[in-house]
C-alpha cells in the first residue's frame, strides 16, 4: 500500500469522525434537552426490593352507579375489549386466551374449564360485583401474575355498564 492510499483512507476515517461529531452536536442543540420541563411518558415502577411499596387508589364502590348503569352500553364494551379473549354464551366452550363469561358473577374464582394461572387458581372466592370492578379496573395490579393481559377500563361508568351486562348473563 503506497502513502496515497493511506491518506485517503485516514482522510475519511477523519471526515466521518468529524461528520458524526457535527451531527451529534446539532441534534443536541435541536432537542433543547436541559429545557424539559417534566417528563413525557409517566412510568409506574415497582418498588425496590426491601422498598415502600406505593400507595393503591382505592376504587369507590361500583355498587351506586349500577343503578344508572347502560346494559346495551356494556354488552358493547364487553364485545369490544372482552370478546377478543372470552366467549358470552351459555355452554360454550372457552377460547384458548379466556374463559367463558356466562354465568360468571357469582361463581368461584379459577372454577370453569380452563388453562387458568397459578395466581388465579390460588386466589379462590367468588366474583362478586366489587371483586369484579376492581379486576377490570387494573387486572394485573388485582393478581399479580394473572394471564390476563388487558390494561383495564379506567372509567367508572364504564366498569359499571359491562358488570351490568354480565350480571344478564345468567339463567
Amino acid at each position: 500500500m503506497n502513502s496515497f492510499e493511506f491518506n485517503k483512507i485516514a482522510g475519511a476515517i477523519l471526515f466521518a469522525l468529524i461528520v458524526s461529531m457535527l451531527g451529534s452536536l446539532m441534534s443536541d442543540g435541536l432537542m433543547h434537552r436541559d429545557q424539559l420541563q417534566k417528563n413525557i411518558i409517566e412510568i409506574d415502577m415497582a418498588p425496590a426490593a426491601g422498598g415502600a411499596t406505593p400507595e393503591k387508589k382505592e376504587l369507590a364502590p361500583i355498587t351506586p352507579l349500577l343503578a344508572k348503569a347502560n346494559i346495551e352500553n356494556g354488552a358493547a364494551l364487553a364485545k369490544k375489549v372482552c370478546a377478543q379473549c372470552h366467549v358470552f354464551a351459555k355452554g360454550a366452550a372457552a377460547l384458548p386466551t379466556g374463559p367463558d363469561l356466562w354465568g360468571v358473577v357469582g361463581r368461584g374464582r379459577g372454577s370453569t374449564e380452563f388453562a387458568y394461572s397459578k395466581a388465579m387458581k390460588e386466589l379462590g372466592g367468588n366474583w362478586d360485583i366489587e371483586t369484579i370492578n376492581q379486576f377490570i379496573h387494573k387486572p394485573k395490579e388485582f393478581l399479580s401474575g394473572t394471564k390476563m393481559s388487558f390494561a383495564g377500563l379506567k372509567k367508572d361508568e364504564d366498569r359499571a355498564d359491562v358488570i351490568a351486562y354480565l350480571q344478564t348473563l345468567k339463567d
